[in-house]
């Protein structure tokens, strides 16, 4: 063997990249001084993709397979290094392997809340996890946008930016779709799959990355969660469940029916509770009956006719909420001084004796007028 055939032999080694951790997107092979040696071997494993940068410009690629570097397969760098007849000497280029499998763990979340306007309750804030499947698409791209000159990237130091991504392209999926919040929870495999194309769209191009899939949990407030557990209609945010029913009217007659087949249910809720389960449904008939007349009536349409008794009241029976009640149904039902009442324009619950519309079911009769004493009888 001559000199320079032990030469050759000595600088022909194999470029490649062998990878377990799973987590790195590209790592750049290590050389002194990058020199390339004639003859090298490369070899690029499935799920990776080698890319050649000569002097800051992005050169030859090569997909999954085993190569002996020649001029005949470097056509790019042969052209920038102005070979004409091969290359029989060390060349400087970088290698970078793109690994171009499926990230399938990568975890998301809002960080912060993303408000929703709900027909329902208004405006919402709601929070969204879940798992993104994303990977390298365009090595180009990525070599540019995102390695530069790193030796290597992880797929945690693009985590950063694709969740924001991704809270970003969810906040205007929602808007775009103006669905509530209960929609939002009752599609949320549907809507993850839009949300996917949302993220898609703002990767690809600008990023080399592909989103193969996304799951989604969307997260509401505890109060709204346990209101849409009792259901609507007896949900405890009055204020959002009164803006719902589009007028207190209407919300004080959902609310009476509600507190009817509570009570009745009740049957050990005391004077109050028996009452409504005695006597209410006749009220509640008559309730209906008189809106039924309006109707026929030529009432206008949307408008239902006052509730019967005038003003009404909540009152607080055994710690819960009940009513609301007529003065009339109150009266009979024994309300004492003491019980807490709430009626619509009250600030805040209050002693029944302290509201004056109740004052006169407290009053004591005033004593009788001073009586004219019997005659003497008269003298025989």
């Amino acid at each position: 063997m001559g000199l320079m055939d032990k030469i050759r032999g000595e600088l022909v080694d194999i470029i490649e990249w062998v990878d377990d951790s799973h987590t790195a997107l590209a790592w750049r092979f290590p050389r002194y001084n990058n020199e390339i040696k004639n003859g090298a071997k490369l070899i690029v494993r499935e799920g990776q993709e080698a890319v050649f940068v000569h002097n800051g410009q992005l050169a030859d690629r090569f997909g999954p397979g085993m190569y002996e570097l020649t001029t005949e397969n470097l056509p790019i760098i042969s052209t920038l290094q102005g070979w004409q007849y091969g290359f029989n000497s060390p060349f400087r280029s970088e290698v970078y392997f793109i690994n171009t499998r499926p990230v399938t763990d990568f975890r998301w979340g809002t960080a912060n809340p993303i408000t929703v306007r709900d027909p329902d309750f208004k405006m919402v804030q709601v929070r969204a996890n879940g798992l993104c499947v994303v990977r390298v698409v365009d090595p180009a791209i990525f070599l540019r946008q995102v390695i530069g000159t790193d030796s290597q990237v992880q797929v945690e130091e693009i985590g950063e930016l694709l969740r924001r991504v991704i809270t970003l392209a969810l906040a205007d999926m929602v808007m775009q779709t103006g669905l509530g919040v209960i929609d939002l929870q009752g599609k949320q495999v549907e809507l993850a799959d839009k949300l996917r194309d949302f993220v898609a769209a703002r990767v690809d191009d600008e990023y080399g990355l592909g989103i193969d899939s996304i799951t989604m949990n969307i997260s509401l407030p505890d109060e709204i969660t346990q209101a849409m557990t009792r259901g609507v209609a007896k949900g405890v945010e009055a204020s959002g469940f009164t803006s719902n029913m589009g007028d207190m009217q209407r919300y004080q007659q959902a609310m009476a029916a509600q507190a009817m087949v509570d009570a009745a249910g009740n049957p050990g809720g005391g004077a109050m509770g028996q009452m409504m389960g005695a006597g209410m449904g006749a009220a509640m008939g008559a309730a209906m009956a008189g809106q039924a007349a309006g109707s026929l009536a030529g009432a206008p349409a949307g408008t239902p006719p006052p509730l019967p008794g005038g003003k009404t009241f909540h009152v607080a029976v055994n710690g819960q909420q009940q009513g609301p009640y007529t003065l009339d149904q109150l009266r009979s039902a024994g309300l004492t001084p003491t019980t807490m009442v709430w009626s619509a324009g009250m600030a805040d619950w209050a002693a029944a004796s302290s509201v004056p519309e109740l004052g006169a079911l407290f009053q004591a009769p005033p004593p009788l007028p001073p009586q004219a004493p019997p005659a003497p009888p008269a003298a025989p």
